[in-house]
């Protein structure tokens, strides 16, 4: 069986970001199916990436996916990492798994060694998004906690992101974050996201603050460059620290899981590598006694269905990324999409990455720029 085609689509959800998709077709008539990370305003520099990496794929049998990496990172790109040649090439490996499990009529999980669990817990994501008062937030998560949800994510932190912040953007995340607390009783898991925002001191001062709400983690607290930042943070943090989503490869990943520079890392397989290299981190992170949670800020198809057969297969799995308002386009694009139930899924039984997609559904809804983004001025910063 031989590769005959790789084409990149990108897909417009009608919210906040396109998405990108891969489709693969082989001579023996096996289409795969994967889904590479997207980010605002690069998903077109993404979907390019694919299509030139396709071009050293075409005639190669998609079996020999760990070669194919190797030529795609040593050959193709010389050992140049960027963002854009992990989307692309995570995306294009999770679509060359979907093929070998549809080959051998086995979910992708199987070929990976087998389940270690038969549910994956997750949490919701993408409810708070522009909310303003504690009050705002209150609202939303309880109808979040109605639909049987156990795990919110959440930034309460107002904008700009900025390293160095005034004491009431402080007040302000503790009153969120408070409000929850109080309004939704101490089951329900509060996942903080500072999304790589603060410098030490404010994230020290902020986790402290924190502290009595009892989070279940507190995630990104630096940018992930600033490694020995990362550690400090982490040392002096009673809450679980987390990081990893803009960190690619085993390469990435290696150093800070050797310093235990986090407790959680969140690795994304959309972006981090594929299905394989997941794996390949979530052994690394085990053998220091570090916990794995899957970041998804993708589709509640592809890219969270590859997700799910790897968590299946993690023993140091904790918890997984919802992303609520893409669920509508994921019934739109499957006829067999995720159900979350009580806040956990089920693992897909069918051949590959499991997933039913209605291609015609899928192209209808092609990519189109959003408008551009409001940035700040000089004069807008304080």
């Amino acid at each position: 069986m031989k590769i005959v085609s790789i084409e990149m689509l990108g897909v417009h959800p009608g919210w906040r970001k396109n998405l990108n998709f891969v489709r693969i077709q082989t001579d023996a008539g096996i289409v795969g199916w994967g889904e590479a990370y997207s980010q605002y305003d690069r998903d077109q520099p993404i979907l390019a990436m694919g299509q030139e990496i396709s071009r050293y794929l075409i005639g190669r049998d998609p079996f020999r996916i760990r070669h194919a990496r190797q030529i795609i990172m040593d050959d193709f790109s010389q050992r140049r990492p960027s963002l854009e040649l992990f989307c692309a090439w995570s995306g294009i490996e999770a679509a060359l798994w979907d093929i070998v499990g549809k080959a051998t009529d086995q979910p992708v999980y199987n070929l990976l060694g087998g389940q270690v669990r038969s549910r994956i817990k997750v949490y919701a994501n993408g409810w708070s998004y522009k909310l303003a008062t504690p009050d705002d937030f209150v609202r939303a998560a309880e109808k979040v906690v109605e639909a049987g949800y156990t795990a919110l994510k959440f930034d309460p932190l107002p904008r700009p992101w900025r390293s160095y912040i005034p004491k009431e953007h402080i007040r302000h995340a503790v009153a969120v974050v408070s409000a929850l607390r109080k309004a939704l009783g101490p089951d329900i898991d509060l996942l903080i996201d500072n999304h790589r925002r603060l410098a030490p001191m404010h994230a020290i001062e902020l986790i402290n603050s924190l502290q009595e709400f009892k989070p279940y983690w507190f995630e990104e607290p630096c940018p992930v460059a600033h490694r020995d930042a990362l550690e400090t943070i982490t040392h002096a943090s009673p809450i679980p620290t987390v990081t990893g989503e803009a960190v690619y490869g085993l390469e990435g990943f290696s150093p800070i899981i050797a310093n235990r520079s986090v407790d959680i890392i969140n690795p994304d397989v959309a972006n981090c590598g594929g299905i394989l290299e997941l794996l390949n981190i979530a052994a690394a992170a085990e053998a220091q006694m570090i916990a794995v949670s899957p970041h998804n800020y993708n589709s509640t198809t592809l890219a969270l269905a590859a997700t799910v057969h790897a968590s299946a297969c993690m023993p140091n799995f904790v918890i997984t990324e919802y992303f609520l308002p893409f669920e509508e386009l994921g019934k739109q694009i499957c006829r067999n999409p995720f159900v979350p139930k009580n806040g956990y899924l089920t693992l897909p039984e069918g051949p590959g990455l499991g997933m039913d997609i209605d291609e015609a559904a899928l192209r209808e809804r092609a990519s189109r720029p959003f408008p551009a983004r409001t940035l700040r001025q000089a004069e807008d910063e304080m």
